[in-house]
């Protein structure tokens, strides 16, 4: 299955949202290291992809990845694993376009609430997540790491019905 997202009022060309495939991980790679400086490896995406509980999917433009997202979802909830907008498009609200989509991926599955984790260091998916109705929940104690040691995460959650 593939959907067509409709972009950004400001933007003219379409993404394309479908399932990651083993073929992708060399340029998902490439946009976690361009995006993140703690990246996920190719064997957790490649764990990710076996795994039934997780739904794994590229936002595709003219035949280039331009971010990626990977949610778990079990008994009415879901969890946003890995959610990465790529820097070319970073900014320009495909970030939000991403987020809604994850949010309907995990209504397939039945999920009633959505969960995830957020450095409070990245000022810009903090704003992201709580402007489309997250509320932070808890505190993950030194769950980032650093490059000077480790960083909490806030834990946010909404409620998808």
């Amino acid at each position: 299955m593939s959907s067509i997202i409709k972009p950004p009022a400001n933007q003219r060309s379409l993404l394309y949202l479908r399932k990651m495939m083993i073929d992708d991980l060399p340029d998902v790679m490439e946009g976690e290291i361009q995006s993140y400086s703690y990246p996920w490896t190719s064997g957790i995406f490649t764990s990710c992809l076996e795994g039934k509980r997780n739904s794994c999917w590229v936002l595709e433009l003219e035949k280039e990845l331009k971010g990626h997202v990977v949610i778990s979802a079990a008994a009415g909830e879901a969890h946003i694993l890995n959610l990465c907008v790529y820097p070319e498009i970073q900014g320009k609200g495909w970030g939000r376009k991403l987020l809604t989509e994850a949010e309907w991926i995990a209504k397939q599955h039945r999920a009633e609430t959505c969960f995830l984790e957020v450095r409070p260091s990245n000022l810009a998916g903090m704003h992201l997540y709580q402007d489309m109705g997250y509320n932070e929940i808890g505190v993950r104690k030194d769950y980032y790491p650093t490059h000077n040691g480790r960083e909490d995460a806030l834990v946010m959650a909404k409620t998808l019905f």
